[in-house]
């Protein structure tokens, strides 16, 4: 008895919202994250295989109370609106067929200024403000559980490729290991900027962006910015129409 050649999607979900947010102008929902994958699966790297399973990798939303320590004021986290739009983004992915949420824990280390805030005070020196702090929240366990699943994967023949949506280079040893075992790795990093190991260690390179007016995807170019053309020769060919940088 034969089974069809599959694959399986790896979707670094903080990485993966906040690429999002910024290449959409909005709040990710759980239609953009299917986008994605839907994107992918059309892409000439995977579109004759099977999808096994979209993973998604993130934690729960952080939860109880800081005092901010300029404006003394106590702040719940779970009025928060990243609180309340991540939490409506899991609750959503965890209905959709065919995807599995793998989530780490939520690591609170009181505050932190903000990038905008930084480049504020960068150009203009001024004490800090109240507004210019946002809670300091972290995730653990996260890159522990994505790398596993690409071992777990690997072991098991459970697939033949995976397409890995992160832009951490901490995973270069797990990319390393599933090949040694057999394993297609394919990177969709969505224009961000990478060490160039992470290229070196994967057999290709799936280059995407969403368009910010459709909420589509469109293949990336070399060219746009954080472009290689030394890499571009381990890049697939795409089905999709190019989108300039602009």
């Amino acid at each position: 008895m034969s089974f069809p050649l599959r694959y399986a999607v790896l979707l670094d979900g903080a990485f993966v919202i906040r690429k999002l947010e910024a290449q959409l102008g909005r709040v990710p929902a759980a239609e953009d994250i299917q986008a994605l994958a839907a994107a992918l699966h059309a892409h000439d790297c995977v579109t004759d295989l099977s999808r096994l399973r979209i993973y998604f990798y993130h934690a729960h939303p952080a939860a109880g109370a800081l005092v901010n320590p300029v404006s003394k004021k106590r702040v719940s986290l779970q009025a928060t609106p990243t609180h309340a739009n991540h939490k409506r983004l899991l609750e959503a992915l965890e209905t959709i067929p065919d995807v599995a949420l793998q989530l780490g824990e939520t690591s609170t280390n009181g505050w932190k200024v903000s990038p905008s805030a930084f480049r504020n005070l960068m150009r203009h020196p001024r004490l800090i403000e109240a507004e210019d702090l946002v809670p300091a929240i972290g995730q653990k366990g996260v890159d522990l559980r994505i790398g596993l699943d690409i071992a777990r994967l690997a072991l098991t023949r459970s697939v033949q490729a995976i397409v890995a949506v992160t832009g951490d280079s901490d995973l270069v040893p797990a990319f390393k290991f599933a090949r040694r075992e057999g394993l297609r790795v394919f990177l969709c990093h969505m224009g961000h900027s990478i060490k160039r190991e992470m290229l070196i260690h994967v057999d290709r390179d799936i280059r995407l962006r969403a368009r910010r007016a459709s909420g589509t995807f469109a293949l990336a170019t070399a060219g746009q910015r954080g472009g290689k053309q030394m890499f571009m020769r381990r890049s697939c060919s795409g089905t999709f129409g190019a989108e300039s940088d602009g």
